[in-house]
């Protein structure tokens, strides 16, 4: 079946660390919908290994890279390449484990200046809707890539909610309850 382009909806799920964004996205991949997996995790396991060592457990894999800008550029580039490749496909509703925003809300978390390139990105390639998924103390949990703690998790919210307000997105925030739940939730928004 061919989707027309205008039909074709793009649905962000993004929250801090450890607010179970990704089982929800997985849970609606389980359902037969095309979602985008989150690429940071990976790659910071990869600048880890490859990068500088430091003694220090750090939640920032900037400081496991030489060139921080060049490590950035490279997430937002390949939240790109998930965003062009659903331009490309003809599956009515596409989710996204993360957006191209979510990227200036970590550098803005972290003090980083960015180019105004990275501005034009997020806001050129739009989606069509965003859940957020808000912090929870009760299921949170750090491991060998989510360092942070639950408080840091929460300043990262705040970051998160401000950088896709101010590409002029309203968030819909996901209720704290059940993974099923959850998905009837986001599906029942945005079908």
């Amino acid at each position: 079946m061919n989707v027309a382009e205008e039909k074709r909806r793009k649905i962000v799920i993004t929250g801090a660390p450890g607010t179970g964004k990704t089982v929800l996205v997985e849970g609606l991949e389980a359902q037969g919908f095309t979602c985008y997996h989150e690429i940071i995790r990976t790659m910071t396991a990869e600048a880890k290994k490859q990068g500088k060592k430091t003694a220090e457990l750090t939640i920032n894999p900037l400081n496991f890279v030489e060139d921080p800008m060049a490590f950035n550029r490279m997430l937002l580039e390949g939240r790109l390449a998930h965003y062009e490749t659903a331009l490309k496909k003809q599956d009515a509703i596409s989710f996204f484990d993360r957006g191209l925003p979510d990227v200036l809300a970590y550098m803005d978390y972290f003090e980083q200046e960015y180019p105004n390139e990275f501005l034009e990105t997020c806001d050129a390639n739009r989606y069509d809707t965003i859940f957020m998924v808000p912090p929870w103390k009760e299921i949170y949990v750090s491991d060998n890539e989510r360092l942070e703690t639950y408080e840091q998790a929460e300043e990262l919210h705040h970051h998160l909610v401000e950088a896709y307000q101010r590409f002029g997105y309203k968030l819909i925030m996901v209720p704290k309850t059940t993974i099923p739940e959850r998905i009837e939730f986001v599906l029942n928004n945005v079908t």
